[in-house]
């Protein structure tokens, strides 16, 4: 363990979301837990240290607060820092961040954005392995045949996640 990481727990109305950020600000791993700690494990070797608890984490917790209040690009421009040694797993989550709030695509047309089309299990891979949950929005990945597929944080997170982006500003539209 080399540095320090941030970490801070926001009530979001779909459970708590916990958020671990390095001493430079980027989030380096966030999910749907009331335990930093379950964060972790899920942090490269190389980006993990010792985790402190603060009351907030300044302009990530407010882009996540005005996500939740409707502003759905408030996290696109918050500094991420994943590590998996794989150079196609890095190209395809930033190419994830540049799916838009209300417009999921399949796992076949994550691969193709990620200019792989016939690796559609490696987007997958990418989407399992995605440490920063929404702010590598993994939850915008739906099976080919508009099913959810699966979430790390669970189904009905997901679902809540997409109705969110869906709705803000339109009708909500409940997936499968």
């Amino acid at each position: 363990m080399s540095s320090t990481i941030d970490s801070t727990v926001i009530d979001t109305p779909v459970g708590p979301f916990a958020i671990l950020a390095g001493p430079d600000g980027a989030v380096r791993a966030a999910g749907f837990t009331a335990d930093p700690a379950n964060l972790l494990p899920l942090v490269h070797p190389s980006l993990r240290g010792t985790v402190g608890q603060r009351p907030g984490l300044g302009p990530i917790t407010a882009a996540v607060a005005a996500y939740l209040g409707g502003d759905l690009a408030a996290i696109d421009d918050v500094p991420v820092e994943q590590h998996t040694g794989g150079v196609f797993m890095s190209h395809a989550w930033q190419v994830l961040r540049g799916v838009k709030p209300g417009e999921p695509i399949t796992y076949t047309g994550y691969a193709a954005l990620a200019g792989r089309p016939a690796a559609v299990r490696a987007a997958a891979a990418a989407c399992a392995r995605n440490a920063a949950a929404l702010f590598v929005p993994c939850h915008r990945v739906l099976r080919t045949d508009g099913a959810l597929g699966g979430y790390r944080w669970g189904l009905p997170v997901k679902r809540w996640l997409l109705d969110h982006e869906r709705g803000a500003g339109t009708a909500v539209r409940h997936y499968k």
